[in-house]
C-alpha cells in the first residue's frame, strides 16, 4: 500500500499567471510531482524487501533514494501552498501577518536584506536545488538554506516554511535559462498568510531537544 500520495493543487492551472504558465505547473505537478511520490514509496517497498531477506547490498543508495524522494515530495507539497495568485509584496501587520514580518527584520535587519539573501541563494544554487527560509528550533530564528537537489546544506531540525524551487523543470519552459528572472518573479506570487501559519506551527512545536 502506498504511504505517499500526491496532493491535489490548491488552485487550477492557470492561478499564477504570469508568473508561472499553465504548462508548467501541470508539468511540474502532475509529473515531475508524482515522480517523486512514487520514487518514495518504490524504495520504501524495495527496503522491505531488503528487511525481510536481510539483504543489504544496496542499503546505501536506497537511503539516498529515499531521501532524495521524500525531500522531493514534502518541498513540493509546500512550495503549492506557498504560492497564490493574489500574493506578492511583503509580510505586514495589517494583513495578519505582523508576526512573521517581526520575526524576519529580527533575524534578517529587515524585509528588504531577508529578500536579497533568499533570492540571491535560490538563484545561485549549483545545477538543481531550492531556496528555503527556515525556522531553526535550537536558536528560534529564521535560516535561509540553500538546497541543493533536494538534500544538501540543511540545518538538522529546520522546518521549512517558504521555498523557491530553482530546478529547471520548475521555469524553463517560460524563463528558458534566466533563472534570476524566475527568482524575481516569484516574489509576485508568495502567500504570506501560508508562510505565516507555517511559522506558527513550526514555534508552537517547541525547540529541538538537544540533551535530555
Amino acid at each position: 500500500m502506498a504511504i505517499y500520495t500526491l496532493p491535489e493543487l490548491p488552485y487550477d492551472y492557470a492561478a499564477l499567471e504570469p508568473v508561472i504558465s499553465p504548462e508548467i505547473i501541470e508539468l511540474h505537478h502532475d509529473k515531475h510531482h508524482a515522480a517523486y511520490v512514487k520514487g518514495a514509496n518504490d524504495t520504501l517497498e524495495q527496503l522491505a524487501e531488503a528487511r525481510d531477506k536481510d539483504a543489504w547490498g544496496a542499503v546505501n543508495g536506497l537511503e539516498k533514494n529515499l531521501a532524495f524522494h521524500l525531500s522531493g515530495h514534502i518541498l513540493h507539497s509546500i512550495y503549492w501552498h506557498n504560492m497564490t495568485g493574489d500574493g506578492g509584496g511583503e509580510p505586514l501587520d495589517k494583513d495578519g501577518v505582523g508576526e512573521l514580518a517581526d520575526a524576519i527584520a529580527e533575524s534578517f535587519g529587515s524585509f528588504a536584506k531577508f529578500k536579497a539573501q533568499l533570492t540571491k541563494a535560490s538563484a545561485t544554487t549549483q545545477g538543481s536545488g531550492w531556496g528555503v527560509l527556515a525556522y531553526e528550533p535550537v536558536s528560534g530564528r529564521l535560516i535561509v538554506e540553500q538546497i541543493y537537489d533536494h538534500q544538501g546544506n540543511v540545518g538538522q531540525g529546520s522546518t521549512p516554511i517558504l521555498v523557491f524551487d530553482a530546478w529547471e523543470h520548475a521555469f524553463y519552459l517560460q524563463y528558458r535559462n534566466q533563472k534570476v528572472d524566475f527568482i524575481e518573479a516569484m516574489w509576485r506570487v508568495v502567500n504570506w498568510q501560508d508562510v505565516a501559519a507555517r511559522y506558527a506551527a513550526a514555534k508552537a512545536s517547541g525547540s529541538l531537544l538537544l540533551a535530555p
